[in-house]
């Protein structure tokens, strides 16, 4: 599969990236087909969390892999820290403790990344900052991000923090594309030109941080996926359309919506299903026009001014 790199690191990354939130969704035969098929074409990074089944997806995945020191220099292994039952919590005892959580039941001794799980309100950038210290130093972790943080929370951590952040975790598909919408409209008197953000699309780009888009079919915050959804006619009419233009699936379409952008993205996909999984993969070798990126972009329902 095609390849950036992640952020300013030399890591060079699958532009698709596997996630790993519903594995405990499938047997241990489908989990083994499903990882398997993920490497055989060529989407080795895969994304976890320690909350993601309470650890027993990251436990789930290293036996699907039988993972070993073999398998294990064949992938790209990312997960996230910091949301706790009621709360969220970058201490830096918490960062420590979860990290090794994570490592055991991955059964690795280093995570590629490690990603800061939401903002945490109590957030003390200086624990952070020994924590990420101490696991670049253990060598436990090779390199660090964030998920849905603004340009001032990322910059305030960055105050303190001396690894660059490579990555912002983020919700973003055609249906929630607030990130974009708000920099077309600019200076525009409508709900679009609302800055919710920071700006922060702008600011990744900026910063060389790689942006990860999650739930990428999702609308809403987790109310379903858009594609076939009567809610959305126009809009999946048009992907169809395009779809059929491309002689590939909707779900490539919708992937490569996000890759068309130039902010090099890294869309996270949410999939057990090894079908779609493939044509998510696909979406690396369409490449959209512009009249079909911003026709997708208007039967959205996203406003041009």
């Amino acid at each position: 599969m095609r390849t950036i790199k992640l952020g300013t690191s030399s890591l060079e990354v699958p532009v698709v990236a596997v996630g790993c939130m519903r594995i405990n969704s499938l047997d241990k035969a489908e989990a083994e087909r499903f990882v398997k098929t993920s490497m055989d074409i060529g989407a080795n990074f895969f994304d976890h969390a320690d909350i993601y089944g309470g650890g027993a997806c990251e436990e789930i995945f290293a036996d699907a892999v039988g993972m070993n020191a073999g398998v294990r220099e064949r992938m790209i292994l990312q997960s996230k820290c910091g949301i706790r039952k009621g709360m969220f919590d970058f201490s830096k005892e918490h960062i420590l403790s979860s990290v090794d959580g994570i490592l055991q039941r991955l059964r690795t001794e280093y995570l590629d990344v490690l990603l800061l799980h939401r903002p945490d309100a109590l957030v003390e950038p200086e624990e952070v900052a020994e924590a990420f210290d101490a696991l670049e130093r253990s060598g436990k972790v090779r390199h660090f991000g964030v998920s849905n943080q603004n340009p001032m929370q990322i910059q305030l951590l960055k105050k303190y923090v001396k690894q660059p952040i490579v990555a912002n975790q983020l919700q973003l598909s055609i249906t929630n594309a607030t990130m974009i919408s708000q920099g077309v409209n600019v200076n525009m008197e409508n709900a679009s030109a609302v800055n919710r953000d920071g700006s922060v699309l702008d600011f990744c780009r900026l910063h060389d941080i790689t942006i990860q888009p999650w739930s990428p079919f999702q609308y809403g915050f987790f109310e379903g996926v858009f594609l076939d959804n009567p809610k959305f006619p126009e809009l999946n009419a048009k992907i169809d359309e395009i779809a059929q233009a491309h002689g590939v699936s909707n779900t490539t379409i919708a992937v490569a919506w996000l890759l068309r952008h130039p902010a090099r993205m890294q869309p996270v996909t949410g999939t057990m299903n090894v079908d779609r999984l493939k044509d998510c993969v696909r979406a690396a070798d369409v490449s959209l026009s512009r009249q079909e990126w911003y026709d997708i972009f208007r039967a959205a329902g996203n406003v041009l001014p």
